[in-house]
Formats: C-alpha cells, structure tokens, sequence
C-alpha cells in the first residue's frame, strides 16, 4: 500500500469518525481492545478449517468474504489506534523489519519455527 493511499485511508477515517463524534471513546486502550477483539473475529473465521485448507479457504468464496471483512476491520482499528497514538504505522513496520532480520539471522532460522538463541540477546 503506498503512502499516499495510505494517508487517504487515515483521513478518510478521521471524517467518519468526527461526524459520528466518536473520537471520545477511541482512546489507545479501546482502541487497543478493538483491535484484540476484531483479530479475535478473524481468528473465528478460521477456528474450525483445517491448517492444509486454510490456504484455500481464506482465497475462494464465501469464506474469502469473511474473511476481508475480518481483515478490514482489524485494519481498521489499527489505523485508527496508530492516529490516535501518533505512529506512523509504515515506519513502524520497517523498524520492526530491520529489528527481526537482525533478531532471526537466515542462517539460524530458516525453516525453523522455534527462535534461535542469539548470545547477548
């Protein structure tokens, strides 16, 4: 997603927002929750499919559907939690990038899902 279209998402949440005044109950710790519970409402989506037919499951009808529904909303709230917070969510996610490509090395993670021990860390 680019920053542009990213920035456009950001305002047009805050226009939403303010005409429904609802900027006073997204404080980070509701926002926070929603962001928790609408993850939770994705996770529902696939509590019952099995993990070889996630896959297709989360790509084909109906359940693709219910599941970019669960995702917009998570995004949502997380959108507007990282507003309310001041972070820029794609910086954010760069920092974390770098931190974990130093944190998990290739040579001692690949293929592995458990974390190397790293000496120092």
């Amino acid at each position: 997603m680019s920053t542009d279209r990213l920035e456009q998402l950001r305002e047009r949440l805050r226009r939403f927002t303010e005409e429904r005044d609802w900027a006073q109950f997204h404080n980070p710790k509701n926002l926070a929750m929603a962001v928790v519970s609408e993850a939770g409402e994705l996770a529902a989506e696939l509590r019952w499919v099995e993990g070889a037919q996630s896959d297709d499951f989360v790509r084909t009808s109906p359940g693709r559907e219910r599941v970019a529904h669960e995702v917009a909303d998570v995004a949502i709230a997380l959108l507007l939690f990282c507003d309310r917070a001041g972070i820029d969510l794609l910086e954010a996610v760069e920092q974390k990038i770098e931190a974990n490509a130093a944190r998990y090395p290739v040579e001692m993670a690949r293929g592995k899902a458990e974390r190397p021990r790293i000496e120092g860390a």
